[in-house]
């Protein structure tokens, strides 16, 4: 690729309309997002209303994207096309990134790669972590998120990843039990930002409850049980928040020290939006050999589709 050539790629999301431009070198030169409008004392938004308002958000984060291309070349478009790399993995709110990308290449004349929702979070973390070495052997990830609380055991095959899944959660997800809590106290939803505020701002001592651990598998409904009841109770919401983020933080330390007792220690990817929580971080790179994505691309974006398609064009000249 030249230098005044560019990658751009769409993704999404069940909650977000993400685009983002890379260089040829894999500079981040936009990482475009709107989250998608959930009314206010509600969880989660319907597979309609996702797609709707999709299509509402891309026009527009496509003309902040005309302003950072300005006179360079658009080579290669990106997307993702389905949740995760497994048969049967379908949700209606990507079918629409799939058919602005699959317009902007045809209008353009070049290239269209697809991958999954997961693999972009994947090499999100890997390309931002500041060490992509990672990516040089089969490694151990985690995809934490609203909707997915998956281990992994991943390899890079210069097209995209090929993932074993492991273990994670038996029911509830993270991202999903933070929203929950949250909106149960009275957070607006997603409420991540406000719940991380909250338990850094506490300073008594957290409630210890067992996590419930079998292998690689953890079940986290009890954790939404105790959550509300204490919240019930004490009417506070910075020691309910500290007790979720503690929990969850013990949680993935388990699963951690699961992995490493049945293969060996080793370096953990974590990625997905609960992982940009700075509580949940620090409890496990106390514990473990830990890369983690930026902040800003931990959450849904499109950086990590971006970075896959410019890897995988960039094969294709060779």
């Amino acid at each position: 690729m030249r230098n005044d050539e560019l990658i751009i790629a769409l993704d999404t999301s069940n909650y977000t309309t993400s685009v983002a431009i890379v260089d040829s070198e894999g500079g981040i030169l936009a990482n475009l997002r709107k989250l998608l409008t959930v009314k206010s004392g509600e969880r989660g938004l319907r597979q309609s209303d996702a797609v709707f308002l999709h299509t509402v958000n891309i026009p527009e984060l496509m003309k902040k994207a005309r302003e950072v291309i300005g006179s360079r070349k658009i080579v290669a478009v990106g997307v993702s096309e389905r949740p995760r790399n497994v048969d049967g993995s379908y949700m209606p709110c990507f079918l629409v990134g799939v058919a602005a990308a699959e317009s902007i290449a045809a209008a353009l004349g070049v290239p269209l790669y697809r991958f999954s929702h997961q693999c972009g979070h994947v090499m999100a973390a890997a390309h931002t972590s500041g060490d992509t070495s990672i990516l040089d052997a089969p490694f151990a990830a985690f995809h934490v998120s609203g909707g997915t609380t998956e281990l992994l055991q991943v390899s890079y095959n210069g097209d995209g990843f090929r993932s074993e899944l492991l273990g994670g959660t038996s029911d509830l997800n993270a991202g999903q039990i933070i929203d929950r809590i949250g909106v149960y106290m009275g957070l607006s939803f997603p409420a991540g930002r406000e719940m991380e505020r909250l338990a850094l701002t506490y300073e008594g001592k957290i409630p210890g409850r067992k996590i419930s651990l079998s292998g690689m598998r953890a079940n986290l409904s009890g954790l939404e049980n105790m959550a509300c009841k204490m919240y019930d109770e004490t009417k506070d919401a910075s020691l309910v928040s500290a007790f979720v983020l503690n929990y969850l933080g013990r949680v993935m330390i388990g699963l951690s020290e699961a992995y490493e007792a049945s293969y060996g220690a080793t370096r953990f990817l974590y990625a997905g939006g609960v992982m940009c929580n700075s509580v949940i971080r620090r409890m496990l790179s106390e514990k473990f050999d830990a890369l983690f994505a930026t902040p800003e691309t931990s959450s849904d974006n499109a950086v990590g589709i971006a970075v896959l398609t410019l890897r995988s064009f960039c094969k294709g000249e060779r």
